[in-house]
């Protein structure tokens, strides 16, 4: 699997940020449907990667800067098609570690509590994240799960895989 920094002009990734997008309005309400879309994605704030095997695009992630100690998880999904792979383990490996490489002390990140965001659950919480209250703009609301990870933890281990800094 090779991750690479993306520039968001990859029809493969749009469609997989629409089935994104769609995922998040499926679930939950539109007021509480805080996934970034395309344009918002380019703002320089944020460094966005895709996942390949070969060809085919296997996942999409992203990484936004809040402040110089902290950094939030944007746009994590693999597809519908082609989960329980590795593909969204091996991102957010990549994202803690370049989240480490830029000395962030904190990263963050917002999800649904509903059963339909188990997996994500699990591979979060087996990388170190903990629950926590609202962060940077978003409100406290019943259909988000604010999660964070202290980075100053020098090591975790995701699953059968363990990362170190």
């Amino acid at each position: 699997m090779e991750i690479r920094q993306d520039d968001l002009t990859n029809p493969a990734v749009h469609a997989l940020l629409e089935e994104h997008m769609e995922g998040m309005r499926a679930l939950s309400p539109p007021e509480s449907v805080f996934a970034l879309d395309l344009d918002a994605l380019r703002d320089p704030s944020i460094t966005f990667w895709s996942a390949w095997e070969g060809p085919q695009l296997v996942g999409i992630g992203a990484l936004r800067e809040l402040d110089a100690g902290h950094a939030e998880i944007k746009s994590m999904r693999t597809p519908n098609a082609l989960r329980r792979r590795g593909a969204g383990r091996a991102m957010l490996e990549h994202i803690i570690a370049v989240a480490r490489e830029r000395g962030y002390q904190r990263l963050s990140l917002e999800t649904g509590p509903q059963e339909g965001f188990s997996a994500a659950h699990n591979l979060y919480l087996a990388a170190g994240f903990v629950d926590t209250g609202p962060f940077g703009d978003y409100p406290a609301n019943p259909f988000s799960r604010f999660l964070t990870l202290d980075l100053s933890i020098p090591s975790i281990a995701i699953g059968a895989q363990a990362y170190s800094s």
